[in-house]
C-alpha cells in the first residue's frame, strides 16, 4: 500500500466533555468530572496539554449545561492573579496565567446526550474541511512523545486516518471499540473492521481503541449517515466502519502507559503514579502507602 503524503497540517483537536460523570458521584453532582484533579492538575488540563504538546493550536471543547468551570479554568483569572502578584507569589500567579495561554479554546454545547459520535459531529462547523484529532477525557496516556503526536506522524506518513490502539485481554474487549485488519508491521494495522463493545467471541482482534484518533473530515459525513447503535446512541466506532469502507484507516499501537481515569481504581492508580514522579511529593507518598499497607483494614481491627 503506497503512502500518500498529506500536506494539510492538523491544527485542531476535539475533546468531548459533555458526560454526566455518574461513575464519580457524588463528587460530580456539582463539579464537572473533567475538573477532578490528578494530584493538583485537573484531568482535562492533562488532555489539553497532550494536544498542545502534539502541535495542536485550536481545542474544540464539546460540553453540556453546568460545565462552565472547564471554560473558566482555561481563561485568565485577573482577581486571583493580581492578588498573587501583590502577595509576591509570582510562581503561583505564573501557573495560573500559563493555563490561560495554553491554546485557543473554543466551546460548543452538545444539547442532547446522543453519544460520542454525536458529540464529535457537534464540532463539525468549527473543524470544517480539515483533518483533526480527537482526545477522550477519561483516558490519560503517559508517554515521552504525546500519543496524539504519534498518531499525527502516522497520518502524515501514510495518508489515512488513524486510531490509537492497545492490546487487551479477551475478557476486556466488551469495554471498548475493537479493530481488526491486516498487520503491516508489528505496530501498524490497515483496518477493515470495527465493532463497538463486542462479546469476546465477536471481537475482530484484541486491539482496543482507548480514546485517541486522528481523522479526515470525511468522518463527519459518515457520522451523519450513522444510525443509533449500542445504547441507542450514535457510536463513533460505527461511523469509523463506514470510513474504513471508503478511505484508508489505520490503527497504531501507540507507545505509552494508559490510565482509565473514568474508573475509580484507574483514577487512583493515575494519581499515585503522577504523585510519585513529583520530587516534592514522592517520599511522602511512599511513606503514606507504606503506612496504610502495613495496617489492617478497618473491618479487621480488634
Amino acid at each position: 500500500m503506497a503512502a500518500q503524503p498529506v500536506n494539510r497540517k492538523i491544527r485542531t483537536a476535539v475533546i468531548p466533555a459533555a458526560g454526566l460523570g455518574t461513575r464519580f458521584l457524588p463528587a460530580t453532582k456539582a463539579i464537572p468530572k473533567e475538573m477532578i484533579p490528578i494530584v493538583d492538575v485537573p484531568m482535562i488540563q492533562h488532555i489539553v496539554e497532550e494536544a498542545v504538546g502534539a502541535g495542536i493550536e485550536n481545542v474544540v471543547l464539546v460540553t453540556a449545561r453546568h460545565k462552565e468551570a472547564i471554560e473558566n479554568h482555561f481563561d485568565f483569572n485577573y482577581e486571583l492573579e493580581d492578588s498573587l502578584d501583590k502577595k509576591q507569589k509570582q510562581d503561583l500567579a505564573d501557573v495560573s496565567r500559563k493555563i490561560g495561554k495554553l491554546c485557543n479554546l473554543i466551546s460548543i454545547r452538545q444539547k442532547t446526550p446522543m453519544g460520542l459520535g454525536h458529540a464529535v459531529l457537534c464540532a463539525a462547523p468549527i473543524v470544517g474541511d480539515e483533518p483533526f484529532a480527537i482526545l477522550l477525557g477519561d483516558d490519560l496516556i503517559d508517554s515521552k512523545i504525546p500519543c496524539t503526536r504519534q498518531l499525527i506522524d502516522i497520518y502524515e506518513a501514510h495518508g489515512g486516518s488513524v486510531v490509537g490502539v492497545m492490546e487487551v485481554a479477551q475478557s476486556e474487549v466488551s469495554k471498548y471499540g475493537m479493530v481488526g485488519g491486516k498487520m503491516l508491521n508489528p505496530r501498524l494495522m490497515h483496518v477493515d473492521r470495527l465493532v463497538e463493545k463486542p462479546k469476546p467471541a465477536d471481537a475482530p482482534s484484541l486491539f482496543a481503541i482507548p480514546g485517541r484518533y486522528v481523522l479526515s473530515p470525511s468522518i463527519f459525513q459518515c457520522l451523519r449517515e450513522t444510525k443509533p447503535g449500542k445504547g441507542g446512541e450514535i457510536q463513533l466506532t460505527d461511523a469509523l466502519q463506514l470510513l474504513a469502507e471508503r478511505e484508508k484507516l489505520f490503527a497504531y499501537v501507540y507507545e505509552g502507559v494508559r490510565y482509565d481515569t473514568g474508573d475509580r481504581l484507574g483514577f487512583i492508580e493515575a494519581t499515585l503514579a503522577f504523585a510519585l514522579r513529583r520530587p516534592e511529593l514522592a517520599e511522602g507518598v511512599r511513606a503514606i502507602m507504606k503506612k496504610h499497607l502495613s495496617e489492617k483494614p478497618q473491618g479487621e481491627r480488634k
